[in-house]
């Protein structure tokens, strides 16, 4: 019987609210509401959406500049709020980590970065609305997002005490299912400059993009990474060419990551390991498969919305693996790795495969 540790479903609760978050962040920018509030951290100087006569007016006063739309600002609020939630969660978790820091293999480090990870994200919150969605601040806090829910994920596995360690696998099998997370989160570094850049619907069309394998497309203007500061991007500011060699960019990168994961997919079974095979490919299918359908039909809000929880999903699946894959904890089998396994003698009993 597995006994998880202290603070186990505390890390539990704050990765399902990372998840809501993640999700919510997701739909308050496919709503065009990452200005439905002026300000930060409250709304047109309110600590709510502004519902009265008199408090809207007095938000046209304050901000006449930003016209308020109410099902916007509640948009923003409402991620707001969760968000502020998951923050306060997440300080529980290193409050706990540090005044239970003598226990034996009890994480300390990773619930203290995850402290500086979700400050930082407060900042680029702010940014994001004090900068006007500039796109390196709005992709910048999508990544912080990612990684926020990510590193929770880490942490309930590290306290869970529910998975048992596995034989130890080659060094190039762990090689590739950490080349696999890179790419991933590459991906979805892509995937933030997509969407703060407006170019989800650049090109209409598959597999080709506007007809064409290979249209015209300006990647100068697209990765420009020193965009002014100043105007409002909302909407994006970049004309079509653009868009195009960003949007088509993300597909490049999507075939990528289907080669390297598909590539540890198989490895992964070639190691006994099935179950975590199938987990990677049902999350790489979902994903291209809501990627395909947001081309097709034109980005309805749904599938775009579960598009970013797919990638959320693939991730995840891949900080799993890793975290799997690494976890030898009998120094004997950690020192094995590569090691060519001896052939059974006659006599011997058969080979059990590895669980997982």
């Amino acid at each position: 019987m597995t006994i998880s540790k202290p603070g186990y479903r505390l890390a539990l609760l704050a990765t399902a609210l990372a998840v809501v978050v993640v999700l919510l962040g997701a739909y308050t920018r496919l709503t065009h509401a990452g200005l439905g509030c002026p300000d930060w951290p409250g709304c047109y100087g309110f600590l709510g959406v502004p519902m009265s006569e008199h408090k809207q007016a007095l938000a046209a006063e304050r901000f006449p500049q930003a016209p308020l739309e109410v099902h916007k600002g509640w948009n923003e609020m409402v991620h707001r709020y969760f968000a502020g939630a998951l923050g306060l969660a997440i300080l529980g978790l290193a409050v706990q980590a540090v005044r239970r820091r003598d226990e034996a293999g009890r994480p300390v480090k990773l619930p203290l970065l995850l402290l500086g990870v979700v400050i930082a994200q407060a900042l680029f919150g702010m940014w994001t609305v004090t900068l006007q969605l500039w796109p390196q601040v709005v992709t910048a806090h999508l990544l912080g997002g990612f990684a926020t829910l990510s590193l929770l994920f880490l942490l309930c596995l590290r306290l869970s005490g529910r998975f048992q360690a596995l034989p130890a696998v080659p060094i190039g099998v762990r090689l590739l299912a950490a080349a696999g997370l890179c790419v991933v989160v590459l991906q979805v570094a892509l995937g933030g400059w997509v969407s703060s850049n407006y170019a989800a619907v650049a090109c209409p069309d598959l597999p080709t993009c506007h007809g064409q394998w290979w249209p015209e497309m300006d990647f100068a203007n697209g990765f420009h990474l020193t965009q002014h500061i100043g105007p409002n991007y909302l909407g994006g500011l970049l004309y079509s060419e653009a868009r195009t060699a960003i949007h088509l960019t993300h597909r490049l990168g999507a075939l990528t990551v289907a080669a390297v994961t598909l590539l540890l997919a198989w490895q992964l079974w070639r190691q006994g390991l099935p179950r975590l095979a199938a987990l990677l490919v049902g999350a790489l299918a979902l994903q291209i498969g809501l990627g395909m359908a947001n081309v097709l039909l034109h980005l309805p809000l749904a599938v775009a919305v579960a598009h970013n929880g797919g990638g959320a999903c693939l991730l995840l699946v891949l900080v799993l693996i890793n975290y799997r894959l690494r976890a030898v904890t009998d120094p004997v089998a950690a020192a094995s790795l590569d090691r060519p396994a001896a052939r059974p003698h006659a006599g011997d009993g058969p080979l059990t495969a590895a669980t997982e």
